[in-house]
């Protein structure tokens, strides 16, 4: 029994010890998290209840900044801009790295050095990647127009074309999409061959292999990177402010933007706050319906 009981006793040391050291360790992201994510994020809560122009005290207006967003021109022709540049540049960039993948996932010579070339613009500097979009799509001399005029087409004004804009803040969109080129390389990687090589035996083409075998099993992976992108895209502002500032004539003022000028040019913090939590909303509210609608079309492995 003594024995029994020594052993239960530095059986608690041990425990006490690991979970002193569990909580020395965890504390620095704790600390963190509270004062760099939950904090602001309650401050704007209350924030967005008051008129606050950072120079005098806050003043508590109550609902005024949600009734005066309900009635803002702006906000709404933001949202619009917003879900503009969301849907194509997660349209776009989701088909197009898929593609991209299956290219990639190929046997094919100096395999890891187009995989580089493909990832590097995801760890370019952003203020060096609106820099370089902005030069490329320049109606005078840009690279883009240049090449539509060697066959005889006259490019369009892109970031100084109001209807043109946007679908070029979409193509820039597509530029940094390594990270998910690599998600969709380990999804492609995960898929049996043992499958494929049923289909072949059972006469599927190509075509039919990649329907009915590549897509259904890449399902979940292509899901993430739906959910992911447009979560970023609707968040998305710094290449466009850097790029446009939400010109011309405010055709690219995407929400986060209007945020920010309303924040940091406009002072109206309290605005700014509330227009945030909309945001949230609207985020919140797309994820609720992408994963309802995923289950039509996404499959998982261990589904019956």
């Amino acid at each position: 029994m003594t024995s029994l009981a020594v052993g239960g006793r530095r059986q608690n040391t041990l425990a006490r010890r690991e979970a002193r050291r569990f909580h020395l360790f965890v504390s620095p992201w704790l600390i963190g998290f509270v004062l760099f994510t939950a904090g602001p994020i309650l401050a704007a809560v209350a924030i967005s209840f008051t008129d606050w122009n950072l120079l005098k005290s806050p003043k508590w207006v109550g609902l005024a900044n949600y009734r005066r967003m309900f009635n803002d021109a702006d906000f709404w022709e933001s949202i619009q801009h917003t879900f503009q540049y969301g849907l194509g540049s997660v349209a776009l960039g989701v088909t197009f790295t898929f593609l991209l993948a299956l290219l990639l996932n190929q046997p094919l010579r100096l395999q890891g050095l187009f995989r580089t070339v493909m990832y590097m613009p995801s760890v370019l500097s952003g203020l060096a990647t609106a820099l370089l979009w902005m030069n490329i799509l320049h109606p005078d001399y840009g690279l883009i127009n240049k090449l539509l005029a060697s066959v005889g087409i006259q490019g369009p004004g892109w970031l100084a074309s109001q209807e043109w804009v946007i679908p070029g803040l979409v193509l820039m969109s597509v530029w940094g999409a390594g990270n998910t080129i690599v998600i969709y390389l380990a999804g492609l990687q995960g898929i049996p061959k043992t499958l494929y090589e049923a289909a072949e035996i059972d006469g599927a083409g190509w075509w039919s292999r990649f329907w009915h075998v590549t897509v259904p099993m890449m399902s979940p992976v292509i899901f993430f990177n739906l959910v992911t992108g447009f979560i970023a895209a609707l968040q998305g502002y710094v290449l466009i402010l850097v790029m446009t500032e939400g010109g011309p004539a405010n055709a690219s003022m995407v929400l986060g933007l209007y945020i920010y000028r309303n924040a940091f040019v406009y002072f109206d913090m309290g605005y700014a706050a509330a227009l945030s939590w909309a945001m949230f909303v609207i985020i919140i509210a797309v994820t609720l319906i992408q994963f309802v609608l995923a289950r039509r079309w996404v499959h998982y492995e261990f589904d019956k």
